[in-house]
């Protein structure tokens, strides 16, 4: 029975990991008096998802975005997918026009089946390797989402067979993703269209979650 659910916690965990990581950012076009940036996003990663997010751009020598995002599964009903997340980017080091940044968040995420409800703290760590240019950019992007502890909720359909289980928080870790893929957009005014694409792998790099890559096209305006 521990192994049977400790299979389901394994490969739930993956299902709930969206790859949704700091805002797409054209930091060359960003200029220091624009401290507000609102986002709007939709892609495919494990199944049609669609996020807004806002990041308040500090006024530190070293360029820094707090930022704040919450994004959705498509579904009858909204709430029962859904990631948050709070964290940063930082452009670590730039060189003539390459840049390189790095982003850490903390992520609260939820979700539901006719199997079992699961509640999801965790974390993602991300660097971002590029060339940026005022009117465009492109770059390379590596990612790590992992799942910390998860409280499971077991439906009624689910006791009906196993009776013995039992709800509440699971430890250790339950999984863990990598992401790597690629970047770019197109600045205009205020606004920035920016594109990601890339492949998911699981943390031991043997198997690949059910729909193994990602792509998500989003709009950034930047306010004063």
């Amino acid at each position: 029975m521990k192994a049977i659910v400790a299979l389901i916690t394994f490969l739930l965990s993956f299902l709930t990991s969206n790859i949704l990581q700091s805002q797409t950012i054209n930091w060359e076009n960003l200029k220091s008096e624009e401290r507000h940036i609102l986002n709007v996003n939709a892609g495919w990663d494990y199944s049609f998802v669609y996020g807004l997010s806002y990041g308040y751009h500090l006024k530190t020598k070293m360029p820094i975005i707090l930022e704040s995002s919450i994004s959705f599964a498509s579904g009858e009903i909204i709430f029962d997918d859904f990631k948050t997340k709070i964290g940063g980017q930082v452009n670590v080091y730039k060189i003539e026009n390459f840049r390189f940044n790095a982003a850490v968040h903390g992520i609260y995420r939820r979700y539901g089946n006719p199997i079992v409800t699961l509640q999801n703290f965790g974390a993602d760590a991300s660097i971002t390797m590029g060339y940026y240019k005022p009117k465009w950019f492109v770059a390379g992007e590596f990612g790590f989402d992992k799942a910390i502890v998860t409280h499971f909720k077991h439906s009624e359909i689910y006791k009906d067979v196993y009776p013995e289980v039992k709800n509440g928080w699971y430890e250790p870790t339950t999984g863990g993703n990598f992401n790597f893929g690629v970047q770019g957009g197109y600045s205009f005014g205020k606004s920035d269209l920016t594109l990601r694409a890339g492949k998911v792998m699981t943390q031991d790099f043997k198997t690949t979650p059910m729909i193994p890559f990602y792509v998500q096209l989003g709009y950034n305006y930047k306010l004063d």
